[in-house]
């Protein structure tokens, strides 16, 4: 049962009408219930939204609404390692193969979830420490990658503490089978199951060493250890700057499972969509050129399904 509900806001994108739908169905739902917002985005929630302090915020939750794109999901997953409550993405973004929900969508969603009608699917991500790092987590991907447009990154492969090799690269990615959709399919990695549990370690631009992906299982321990010819490595965490290696610095990472909880309405539709959102990748055409592709008239009721018909389409 939810008496607290959480929002996690895009930083930029507006998602007012989404918490508008949000308030209307708690206030409908009859129940006292709390609507929590971090103190953060006090200025972009309306009264009636309780704000609390960051470090708060993961203790007084039982559900959580992420209103953006995937790195908006993925930062609410992080917020609530330590304590994993179920999170339903709202899409304001893009692509989005996290979030299952647009925001006409929302108030039917709400609806189902007041009834229960909806799963939860566990997603594991890779905790990730080292001599220059705090501890993080990563759902998607931790990514060594070259400070500057110089040399290269290098770094020797440990597994388990035992060592298999070294990358002199680009970049390297340490990815989950969640993100292997990620920057690992964009540097020519292979796609995971996610039933598999597995990581997936890649170069991006191999000039020597391990030119290849490579798979290990859910319980293996992966360090990356910078050598002494590797340019300065920045490291990314699920896109986010997490610090910087010093030529005898390193990175480990491993699977931490069930690290968060999301909320699934159609699973089978939701793989569906994300089946053919990762088969648009691969057409060489932008969005806009896609959009080209469709007659007139159907872009037309597509666009009026979307706005609720409050505005004309553009031609």
């Amino acid at each position: 049962m939810v008496n607290a509900l959480g929002l996690v806001l895009h930083p930029t994108k507006p998602v007012d009408r989404s918490i508008e739908a949000i308030l209307a169905a708690t206030a409908a739902a009859g129940k006292p219930l709390r609507v929590l917002a971090r103190e953060s985005d006090r200025r972009r929630v309306p009264p009636g939204i309780e704000v609390v302090p960051e470090e708060r915020f993961p203790a007084e939750v039982d559900g959580v609404i992420a209103l953006g794109g995937d790195g908006t999901m993925l930062g609410a997953m992080r917020l609530l390692v330590d304590r994993p409550v179920p999170v339903l993405g709202v899409n304001h973004g893009n692509l989005g193969f996290l979030v299952e929900v647009s925001p006409p969508e929302l108030p039917a969603a709400l609806s189902r979830l007041a009834g229960g009608d909806f799963t939860i699917e566990q997603y594991g991500c890779l905790e990730v420490g080292g001599l220059e790092l705090a501890t993080r987590y990563g759902f998607n991907d931790v990514v060594l990658a070259r400070e500057g447009r110089t040399g290269a990154v290098s770094v020797d492969l440990w597994v388990n503490d035992v060592q298999y090799g070294y990358y002199r690269a680009d970049a390297v990615v340490v990815a989950t089978a969640t993100g292997s959709t990620a920057y690992n399919y964009a540097a020519g990695g292979p796609i995971l199951s996610p039933s598999s549990g597995a990581i997936v370690v890649t170069p991006v631009a191999p000039m020597a060493g391990i030119g290849r992906a490579v798979v290990l299982g859910a319980g293996d321990r992966v360090t990356l250890a910078t050598a002494p010819d590797s340019a300065a490595i920045a490291v990314d965490v699920d896109g986010t700057p997490a610090g910087a290696l010093t030529h005898e610095g390193r990175v480990t990472a491993a699977l931490r499972a069930d690290a968060a909880q999301v909320v699934r309405l159609s699973a089978d539709a939701h793989a569906s969509r994300s089946r053919v959102k990762l088969s648009l990748l691969d057409l060489p055409l932008r969005p806009g050129q896609l959009l080209d592709l469709i007659p007139p008239e159907l872009r037309q009721r597509a666009h009026l399904a979307m706005t609720g018909g409050d505005d004309q389409p553009t031609a």
